[in-house]
């Protein structure tokens, strides 16, 4: 990369992506995508904001006790008790950052924190000191810098690196400027603030308006060295910066940016994929890199030129950003380690899924379908991820069936912790049916709220994936089922919900407990 300057990838998918789910996610699907996200080789991973909740400081210390490789990041306000909980989540960390922030423009500063500028830096100072007694590696953020005045923009950041903090981050927070706007501010920024070569700037651009791509390129040719981003632009509102375009744009075009990011671009389109099943966020169709057309050509004029040159309607191959043909055609003569083989050459690990229990749902799958794809393999790998071999609710059987004039009947056989229950029940559906079986069965109260049918793979035989939103006692729980029949797969989905519910109701016993114990302990 001689010649070429580093563009720091710093991703906010499990932080600033996840605020924007209609359910939050497991600990266990935090974990599953730190790792992937992992894979990718971002730079940075800011995997949540550790006093937010007793759930989000558990998952953020997890990750920083796991996940190797990229330095692992807690966000905290520019206050005290968000510094010292980012500080203790990621004390298992090889190498870890605290991210602290506080609002700039003069909107925030009057209506949301009632301070004046010299306050907000007087707080601001204080808070990244105090992070420095954590960490050497401490990143401020000028909350909706894009509408702050440059005068006072230059003013705090001087102070904040001052104060210790070594990357500076310009955030966009509402999406507001475009382009040579942003740009004009980092500009600004490197021209005017004397001690700015003792910090990286960073930028951090929402999509309200469509630039926020646009936005963070600019700011990298304006001097920028950090762009802060997320798996398929996801966050809040219309969403981030999205880490595969920006990571594909400095790749493609090096003859008008002569950067360079870290990014392994074969693992885009898998850790794509795994963030929208995960966090129930369809890609679209048109979506740039890892969209469903990104690289089908339907005119046949660009069929003809691509077949006789690729780069005539192809300014990147689909094999740079990880996606494969599916060619391979396996049946239920298979053996384990054609299954091992070909999940490897996929990217997996053996780390990533139990071979017994993926073989086993492969064989089963292969007598219904005849032959399996790697789409396939890489729904069962998913499903299986989702599971636990302790969840106390597990589908044993199940009969539905649905008569012309007639309501629909279901017969659902439910185990709970080992012991199985059966009930029948009518309903407008064989789907509605068996929700209502499973509810006579377990008594919990579970509100629907969204029910989402996915096709993985093509034709008749396809497996359906079912995700579903349902509620109970004010939370929001995201469960899902895969199978080939729509109607075990919304039986599944509906199993899935009843283990998250059961086991949130574990957490906040422990909790308790907890804090039961700690203050018989003060007395």
């Amino acid at each position: 990369m001689s010649g070429q300057d580093k563009v720091w990838i710093f991703d906010t998918t499990l932080r600033d992506g996840e605020q924007a789910l209609r359910a939050s996610l497991s600990h266990k699907q935090k974990i599953q995508l730190a790792h992937a996200i992992a894979r990718l080789n971002v730079d940075v991973m800011e995997v949540g904001f550790p006093v937010s909740s007793p759930g989000d400081f558990e998952s953020v210390h997890s990750i920083a006790t796991q996940v190797k490789g990229p330095i692992i990041c807690g966000l905290a306000r520019a206050v005290s008790a968000d510094i010292e909980a980012c500080g203790q989540a990621l004390a298992n960390a090889e190498r870890r950052r605290i991210h602290t922030f506080i609002a700039t423009s003069p909107l925030h500063l009057q209506y949301k924190l009632r301070r004046t500028l010299e306050q907000a830096t007087e707080q601001a100072v204080a808070a990244i000191q105090l992070a420095r007694r954590y960490t050497d590696d401490v990143e401020f953020s000028c909350e909706d810098a894009g509408r702050t005045p440059i005068d006072d923009l230059c003013r705090i950041v001087e102070a904040a690196i001052k104060a210790g903090a070594r990357t500076i981050n310009i955030p966009d927070t509402v999406g507001y400027t475009i382009p040579n706007e942003f740009a004009r501010i980092i500009t600004d920024l490197r021209n005017k603030v004397p001690n700015i070569d003792q910090a990286i700037l960073s930028v951090h651009c929402h999509n309200d308006l469509g630039l926020a791509v646009a936005n963070s390129i600019s700011a990298v040719q304006a001097g920028a060295r950090q762009i802060e981003c997320t798996v398929n632009g996801i966050g809040e509102r219309a969403g981030n910066c999205s880490l595969e375009e920006v990571a594909m744009i400095i790749k493609t075009r090096p003859d008008i940016l002569p950067f360079y990011t870290d990014i392994k671009s074969t693992e885009i389109y898998r850790s794509s994929h795994l963030v929208s099943q995960i966090c129930h966020m369809p890609i679209q169709p048109n979506k740039a890199i890892v969209g469903e057309n990104a690289f089908a050509h339907s005119s046949g004029i660009h069929q003809d030129g691509v077949l006789k040159a690729q780069n005539t309607y192809e300014i990147m191959s689909p094999e740079q950003v990880g996606i494969r043909q599916n060619e391979l055609n396996l049946t239920s003569r298979s053996g384990r380690a054609v299954i091992q083989h070909r999940l490897s050459e996929m990217g997996y690990t053996s780390e990533d899924y139990n071979l017994d229990e993926i073989y086993k749902a492969f064989v089963t799958l292969a007598d219904q379908k005849g032959r399996v794809f790697d789409y396939d393999l890489e729904a069962l790998v998913f499903f299986q991820n989702l599971q636990d071999t302790n969840e106390p609710y597990k589908l044993e059987f199940l009969s539905s069936s649905t008569h012309t004039g007639h309501v629909a009947s279901a017969t659902v056989g439910i185990s709970i912790n080992g012991q199985t229950h059966t009930e029948a029940a009518t309903g407008n559906g064989p789907v509605e049916a068996s929700f209502q079986a499973i509810q006579r069965i377990v008594g919990t109260d579970v509100k629907m709220v969204d029910f989402n049918l996915q096709a993985k793979g093509s034709g008749e035989d396809a497996l359906g994936q079912v995700d579903i939103i349902a509620e109970h006692q004010g939370r929001r729980y995201h469960g899902a089922g895969l199978a080939t029949d729509i109607v075990r797969s919304s039986v599944l989905a509906y199993v899935h919900v009843l283990n998250l519910i059961e086991r949130s109701k574990q957490v906040d016993a422990a909790k308790q407990a907890r804090r039961l114990s700690e203050s018989q302990t003060e007395k």
